[in-house]
């Protein structure tokens, strides 16, 4: 069978990996636009901010595809689909043929339709970073427009080198569709005291040399202006040949096109209405795809999704339903600003539907584990925000952590399959990493594989 994987980013790589991991036999071709190998996107933020060389966020190396007989076709994008002879036709004009193809085209920055926005760097690729980075070098100040998730991130990241920075945003707090409106102003309060001057409720009109001018006239000053206004699916390709495409590439249960031939994951594919922006749904997605082109029967049902923001020095976990009000549903709130605490839980039919934690929590692990898993909340509510005034025991100890409890979000790794490759020999975190997948999606759960790896070694008296 010959298979043919468009896009060698975090999902197409990743679809790669599981169909060989499954099937040895599957002829595979895969073509990435990006001319180098592929790399993890989560962590862009993290060599922004000089915790990562853009080295470290690489996924598979090079040896990997002539080890496993993959063929990978980097810097020549498949330009047109041929859905009659069943062949991809890549932008050099190389033909390749297909039995099942797989759409993983991933997602394009948003930039602005605003005069002088080619002046300005958006951030999403290896490449950006770099840009970013040597302009920052030469940059007095930066201004970032967009203040969701991507734009947090580098506006904390650039603030972290010692510039300057402004974060402009259109809403009117930060993170919008992750946060209710006072833990965005938490967060901006937070960031505030970090070195970035937040501006809520404005809007760029133009870019210029010296910085970004706002309806109404000001300027807001800046030798470098980075642009994180969201992204777009990257559709063309399927719209082209004629499969169907709302906001995504359509599928189904089985990650399936309308055209039976043509599977689609990650962030270019809609699942039943939602179009998922997070690693994790991507990566579920290539697996049960992989199940599928191998002869499986998986079906993908959905993901439930948990936003961690990865800046230095704020902690910010968002999860679910996070929008719902007293209205709706059973509301619990904590907020302490002078400290840059904020919890919420949401509680709909017993059962945690949403939740934010922003700042220092260990209540993040249990919450987590509950929303994953829809069980039943306990009528502890506040035992469960500050687990340390409970009686009741912290369910993310390692000691107490349950064996199916999930450490590792982005690759569904739980405690006891890292307890299981820890007994076959892996004692430490690069072999746990290595046997797991953990710790190598957004990193944010590399303190919990650590603490279950040095209490493991503890109980047998070994050397962490």
């Amino acid at each position: 069978m010959r298979l043919v994987v468009v896009g060698n980013g975090m999902a197409g790589s990743r679809l790669v990996s599981e169909v060989r991991a499954r099937d040895p036999h599957v002829r595979i071709t895969v073509f990435g636009a990006e001319s180098c190998r592929p790399y993890n996107r989560v962590l862009l933020s993290d060599v922004l901010a000089g915790g990562s060389r853009p080295d470290q966020v690489r996924l598979l190396d090079a040896s990997w595809y002539a080890a496993h007989d993959v063929e990978a076709v980097f810097g020549d994008a498949v330009a047109h689909l041929d859905r009659e002879t069943r062949h991809v036709v890549t932008a050099s004009g190389r033909r390749e043929p297909y039995d099942l193809l797989v759409l993983a085209t991933g997602s394009d920055a948003v930039v602005p339709p605003i005069p002088g926005v080619d002046r300005a760097v958006p951030f999403r690729t290896l490449d950006d970073c770099a840009r970013i980075l040597d302009a920052a070098g030469r940059a007095g100040r930066a201004v970032v427009v967009g203040g969701g998730l991507l734009g947090v991130e580098a506006a904390r990241g650039l603030a972290g080198r010692g510039l300057p920075v402004t974060l402009l945003h259109l809403a009117g707090h930060l993170m919008e569709r992750q946060l209710d409106v006072e833990a965005g102003e938490v967060l901006g309060e937070t960031l505030a005291g970090l070195g970035v001057e937040i501006r809520t409720g404005v809007s760029a009109e133009e870019v210029l040399e010296d910085g970004v001018r706002l309806a109404g006239g000001e300027l807001v000053e800046g030798g470098l202006v980075v642009l994180a206004c969201g992204v777009r699916p990257v559709t063309g390709l399927a719209a082209e040949a004629g499969l169907e495409v709302r906001r995504g590439v359509v599928v189904d249960d089985e990650l399936r096109t309308d055209d039976p031939s043509i599977f689609a994951i990650g962030e270019c594919a809609e699942h039943d209405g939602t179009v998922y922006g997070l690693v994790a749904p991507a990566w579920e997605q290539a697996a049960v795809a992989a199940d599928v082109i191998t002869g499986g029967k998986a079906l993908y049902r959905g993901s439930r999704l948990v936003t961690r923001l990865k800046a230095r020095s704020v902690e910010l976990a968002a999860m679910g339903e996070t929008h719902l009000t007293e209205e709706h549903a059973e509301v619990v709130r904590f907020s302490h600003r002078a400290r840059g605490t904020y919890r919420k839980l949401v509680i709909r039919d017993g059962r945690l539907v949403g939740a934010i934690l922003l700042g220092e929590s260990d209540a993040v692990g249990t919450l987590t584990q509950l929303f994953d898993r829809g069980g039943p909340v306990p009528g502890d509510r506040a035992g469960l925000l500050f687990p340390g005034l409970s009686a009741a025991p912290v369910a993310d100890s390692p000691t107490l952590m349950p064996d199916a409890a999930t450490v590792c979000r982005c690759n569904d790794v739980t405690k006891g399959q890292i307890r299981a490759c820890w007994e076959a020999g892996a004692r430490d975190l690069a072999g746990v990493a290595a046997a797991t997948r953990a710790t190598t999606g957004c990193g944010t759960c590399r303190d919990a594989v650590e603490g279950i790896v040095g209490w493991l070694c503890e109980q047998e008296g070994s050397p962490v």
